[in-house]
């Protein structure tokens, strides 16, 4: 550390950090974007200037997603198939066009979430 011993720092609130992060906000303030684009993040917020650069999500996000996504779709697909019994091809392209939604929509927010994490646990310099 830079000085500061890790006891006398304040601890940071995990749930409100985590509920920012879904929003693709800022952690800290909940005011700045935390993402430029699709899934790059902000090197500071906008807002409070809090630094984001230190962020090391790498794979963290992709892997949440398919959990995520991978589970909802498996119950989905099973209850369609037992229930409704549609055409094979039907099914399998309804399945896969929100498989393919669901996860491009969900892969930002997991993001956020990983790094509002990061942020909260004070990992990676934060």
């Amino acid at each position: 550390m830079t000085g500061i011993d890790l006891a006398e720092q304040e601890p940071r609130e995990l749930k409100p950090a985590l509920l920012k992060g879904l929003q693709l906000r800022c952690p800290n303030c909940g005011g700045g974007k935390l993402l430029h684009s699709y899934l790059k993040v902000n090197d500071s917020c906008t807002e409070c200037g809090q630094e984001l650069h230190h962020q090391r999500a790498d794979d963290g996000p992709a892997y949440l997603t398919i959990l995520v996504v991978g589970h909802i779709l498996g119950f989905a697909l099973h209850i369609v198939y037992t229930q409704l019994r549609p055409d094979p091809w039907t099914l399998a392209i309804i399945m896969s066009v929100i498989t393919v939604g669901a996860s491009l929509i969900m892969l930002p927010r997991m993001k956020g979430l990983v790094v509002a994490y990061q942020w909260a646990k004070r990992m990676h310099g934060f």
